[in-house]
């Protein structure tokens, strides 16, 4: 298979015509539409369908544009690490829960950087696919969340895939609200107290053992009137802060976030649920030092806000 065959074809992908991609590639029509027929015949599958509204890809070709985008970004990273008299790219990548001591840590570790040619790559999703991405190589690193009572199932899951795990943090969720919350002026939160609040989540929880549907009833519980569904963690602070009538439970924040949102930290006697975080990698890949720096300074994050 050749490669710039392969090159051309993930350009036509993007383009969505012939016409486009040889004016990008900067090469004739003709030879761009025989050099993509040779690739189909050499693979013995149809990447596009042709039609007048432009080159569509088939289910298969799909499947190939995703292989070979990998493969090509891979072939970039070996020019880039072995090219002479060039200085090497630090790359860094890594996948991580909705946590503000993560992100805080994210955040001095990037003041860490050298003035060499870098490129930093943070993602915060749920754990199935942060697992999904170390599996894929899309992220180097990965930490994830989930109930210690899913514990062994994880453990034996991640063995079975073949990733490293070490425990950063085990926690307790405590809840975060505005300061002129009706919240914010009792001595002692039950569930009970929050019944007729709003609750604002990530609507993202994923467990792969168990449907959607009973995922969101394990980690969502409570008898909760009202809720918000968030998938980003940016505008949670906002809500929180210009409604009193919200709250949300999430690991410990640091100080200098509720300051700056006007918000409190309060704990809730009802709430005995215990998670953990979990560093993944797989087991062939070696940390690298930016790898260690970042981790240190979760760790010095977790000591901070979590104890």
């Amino acid at each position: 298979m050749n490669i710039l065959h392969m090159k051309y074809a993930v350009e036509v992908a993007k383009a969505g015509s012939i016409n486009k991609a040889s004016e990008n590639l900067l090469i004739a029509q003709p030879n761009l539409s025989r050099s993509i027929k040779e690739l189909e015949t050499d693979l013995g599958i149809s990447i596009f369908d042709r039609s007048a509204k432009g080159m569509v890809l088939t289910p298969d070709g799909e499947e190939f544009i995703s292989y070979a985008t990998k493969i090509l970004s891979q072939i970039d990273e070996v020019e880039d690490h072995y090219k002479s008299g060039s200085n090497i790219k630090q790359r860094f990548s890594v996948s991580a829960p909705r946590a503000c001591y993560i992100s805080e840590a994210f955040s001095l570790f990037s003041k860490c950087l050298s003035d060499k040619p870098c490129e930093i790559s943070y993602n915060e999703t749920n754990a199935f696919n942060t697992i999904q991405g170390v599996l894929n190589e899309d992220f180097k690193l990965g930490i994830i969340r989930y109930s210690s009572s899913h514990d062994a199932y994880y453990k034996g899951m991640l063995e079975d895939k073949g990733l490293n795990y070490e425990m950063i943090s085990e926690l307790n969720y405590v809840i975060i609200t505005s300061k002129e919350s009706e919240l914010a002026q009792l001595e002692n939160i039950t569930y009970k107290d929050l019944t007729k609040k709003i609750e604002v989540v990530h609507g993202d929880p994923y467990i792969p053992s168990l449907s959607v549907g009973r995922a969101r009833k394990e980690e969502l519980p409570g008898n909760v009137e009202r809720r918000i569904l968030l998938f980003e963690r940016g505008s949670q602070f906002e809500l929180l802060s210009v409604n009193p009538e919200t709250y949300m439970w999430v690991s410990p924040v640091p100080n200098q976030t509720m300051e700056r949102y006007n918000l409190v930290q309060l704990d809730c006697s009802d709430n005995k649920r215990l998670y953990k975080d979990v560093l993944i990698y797989k087991k062939n890949y070696k940390l690298t030092e930016l790898d260690n720096i970042f981790i240190s300074e979760v760790i010095q994050s977790r000591r901070r806000n979590i104890g």
